[in-house]
């Protein structure tokens, strides 16, 4: 029997957060997926399948959130995983843009947790998505880096501010076969490759495995878990 309450992505209707909505209805879970269009929200939905309904959210419009999520609920598990990519140095600052991003991050995703946190069932979990540039910078990562610093330490006073309700955070290094780097050349990815352990870059599938760990596993709360094959170990 399929557990009380749905389960909810922000930033479900492509990449790990689609294949995530894909794993968990699969496991007869009521899943809400949300992207910025509701028509590719809701076709996603579709293609998805089970008990998958698309809506639209747009995190950089955080007043707009809680009437979007307004029919929402119970919720038994929230996975954040928008995100936008921005290359953004401090010599060349483009303000309009990081605006946006720590918008997108450090109001949207709180914003989302304020709005639906009434409605979190008993054993709730939820699960951010942060990213490796907070802990190895690189050429217009300002932002990105800023942000994502943000997210490793917002899961901590979450998961005190919430209790019992558990939030972890997980942070993939490059994954190889999302739209974002599977069209990429060769040569692009040869050098974090080489430099990786596991000798290969990390999937989808052992993304969308770690997540659905820290949403499992009710001993695990206020973890920030890598999945990058040994990357920053070297």
């Amino acid at each position: 029997m399929a557990a009380t309450g749905c389960a909810v992505i922000i930033g479900g209707t492509s990449g790990i957060g689609k294949h995530l909505a894909r794993t968990l209805a699969s496991r007869g879970e009521e899943v809400v997926v949300t992207g910025r269009d509701a028509a590719r929200a809701q076709a996603v939905a579709r293609e998805v399948g089970g008990r998958t309904r698309g809506i639209a959210v747009d995190l950089a419009d955080p007043a707009s959130i809680a009437g979007r999520l307004a029919d929402v609920g119970p919720v038994r598990h929230l996975v954040i995983a928008a995100i936008e990519r921005d290359e953004n140095s401090v010599r060349k600052f483009d303000i309009a843009r990081a605006t946006r991003l720590v918008t997108l991050k450090l109001v949207g995703y709180p914003e989302v947790v304020h709005t639906l946190a009434p409605r979190f069932t008993a054993d709730a979990s939820i699960v951010l998505f942060g990213g490796l540039a907070k802990e190895r910078p690189y050429p217009g990562s300002t932002t990105v880096t800023t942000v994502n610093g943000g997210v490793n330490n917002m899961i901590k006073t979450l998961a005190v501010e919430l209790a019992p309700v558990r939030v972890n955070a997980v942070h993939p290094g490059i994954v190889g076969d999302t739209p974002a780097w599977n069209g990429k050349p060769p040569e692009v990815l040869q050098r974090v490759v080489a430099r990786t352990p596991l000798g290969r870059l990390v999937t989808m599938e052992e993304v969308t495995g770690a997540t659905l760990f820290l949403l499992d596993n009710q001993g695990i709360n206020g973890v920030n878990l890598t999945v990058d094959g040994g990357w920053l170990l070297t």
